[in-house]
């Protein structure tokens, strides 16, 4: 067993949930989807990539992408809401709220596809 593989899989699995944690709920309407949940998603998402920038498979390289996806749509999830609280003075209307959910929805499908990858890998390590 791989330790670091092992520590990837932890994290990319917390990752994963804590996202989908955020995600669920009514899209446009911020008392259904909790900020800490959403910072506490990109905080795990780029632990995420900083494990797999020093493996140098096919594979590695697609995890890598895909948790770079996962943390660029976090990063600007992140921006929207910051903006919509603290510049606009508005605070979160439906239209912020959909933005940043459905960002959150490519960060989720992103970690997805990296356990889906994970799940190969760890197929293919059996053989």
């Amino acid at each position: 067993m791989n330790k670091e593989k092992v520590i990837f899989a932890f994290f990319i699995v917390l990752a994963l949930t804590l996202n989908f944690g955020f995600f669920l709920g009514d899209i446009e309407n911020p008392e259904h989807h909790n900020v800490y949940e959403f910072f506490a998603a990109i905080v795990v998402s780029m632990i995420c990539t900083v494990l797999k920038f020093g493996d140098r498979t096919h594979l590695g390289a697609l995890m890598l992408a895909t948790s770079l996806v996962a943390d660029l749509q976090l990063v600007v999830a992140a921006c929207i809401w910051g903006y919509a609280e603290q510049i606009s003075g508005v605070g979160m209307n439906p239209s912020n709220m959909s933005s940043v959910v459905s960002l959150s929805a490519g960060a989720l499908l992103a970690n997805i596809i990296s356990v889906i990858l994970l799940v190969v890998e760890s197929a293919m390590l059996r053989r």
